[in-house]
Parts: C-alpha cells; sequence; structure tokens
C-alpha cells in the first residue's frame, strides 16, 4: 500500500512537471506569434511601390553608366586622433565645466578674451562689471520679461548658435558669442560698460 501511494505521488508529480512545462512552450508559442503580429513588416512601411520618370520630349536621350555605389567594405572604418586633438578636446570639456561656476566663468572668459581678442587688464574689468550686471555671471540666466539668457544676456536668445547649438547649456558658447557680439558692436568691453552705464542695456 504505501509503495502504491509513492508510486502515486510520483506520477501526479511528473505529471504536474510536464504540464508546467508544456504550458511554458505554449505561452511562450503564444507570445512570439503575438509579437509576429505586432510587429510592422517591410511590405507595411511606406515604401514607393513604382517609381515614375518625367522625360522632356527628345529622341536624342541617352542613358549615361553611371560608377557603382561604394560597398560597406569599401568604407573607411577607422579613424586616427593625434594627442594634440585630444589634449584641445579635453581642455575644452574642462573650460565648459569650469564655466559653470560665476569665477570659473570669470576664468574662461579672461583667457578667451586675451588670447582671441587681446583685451586684457581694464577691459577684463569692465567686461566682469557689464555682466556681474547683467546676468552674474550665470549660464542659466533668463530675463523673463526681455527673453534674454546666458551670461552675455542674448536678445532674443537664438542669436548665440552662430557660435555653437549648444548656447543653452554651455557657458563657453555664450562666453564665446558675448565677446564676438561686443567686439562687432563697441570694439571694447569698456566701451559696451559705458554704454550700459547709461542706457542700462548694451
Amino acid at each position: 500500500m504505501r509503495l502504491r501511494k509513492d508510486w502515486t505521488r510520483a506520477a501526479v508529480s511528473r505529471t504536474r512537471s510536464l504540464f508546467n512545462r508544456s504550458l511554458a512552450v505554449w505561452a511562450s508559442v503564444a507570445i512570439l506569434l503575438f509579437l509576429a503580429s505586432v510587429q510592422p513588416s517591410a511590405q507595411a512601411l511606406d515604401f514607393p511601390k513604382t517609381t515614375r520618370l518625367t522625360l522632356p520630349d527628345s529622341a536624342d536621350l541617352v542613358a549615361q553608366p553611371s560608377t557603382t555605389a561604394a560597398l560597406f567594405s569599401q568604407f573607411k572604418t577607422t579613424v586616427t586622433i593625434s594627442a594634440n586633438e585630444l589634449a584641445l578636446v579635453s581642455l575644452a570639456s574642462i573650460h565648459v565645466e569650469l564655466a559653470r561656476k560665476a569665477k570659473g566663468a570669470q576664468f574662461v572668459a579672461r583667457n578667451i578674451m586675451a588670447k582671441e581678442y587681446g583685451w586684457t587688464g581694464k577691459q577684463f574689468s569692465c567686461l566682469r562689471s557689464l555682466w556681474s550686471r547683467e546676468s552674474h555671471w550665470n549660464y542659466k540666466a533668463h530675463n523673463r520679461r526681455s527673453g534674454a539668457h546666458g551670461i552675455a544676456q542674448a536678445l532674443p536668445a537664438g542669436k548665440m548658435s552662430m557660435i555653437s547649438t549648444d548656447w543653452k547649456t554651455n557657458p563657453v558658447t555664450q562666453i564665446r558669442w558675448g565677446l564676438h557680439y561686443i567686439d562687432a558692436r563697441y570694439s571694447t568691453p569698456c566701451n559696451a560698460w559705458m554704454r550700459f552705464q547709461r542706457n542700462r542695456s548694451y
């Protein structure tokens, strides 16, 4: 009797195990079928079925053979970067991170204006006063009334995209645009600062 109960329990256990396995297999099949029916096929994409060419009425049309398209294996897939280029990228990213704080932005602006415009000493003092009044050297500064944005308070802010499209998040782009604007419009930061003191804008 005991042997029969053990055999019955083993048979029930095997049956349950087999049932669970087959249930898992059928569930997997059902999921795969569902995914296959939901996935878009190449036929469902909007590819044109036919192409039409409109040619001028002429009896002298001649087809010119063209060169074949390059295969993937013909593309150059490796690029070399020199140590100098890598160092420049590293320096640029360091400047961006530095310029996120007011003191760092002033440091970066002083370097750029000395190197690219030849402005030093008093000119930096004027620029520091000007942009301290405009934005407190905050690259996130935004004037809700006018829409001016950034360290240099560009108006409209989209003007800064002439330097780079990352002007909303990159303080160095804002500094470069501001220095370019001052150079083009006022020649020096001190001239821009004098204009700001008279009109409260530059």
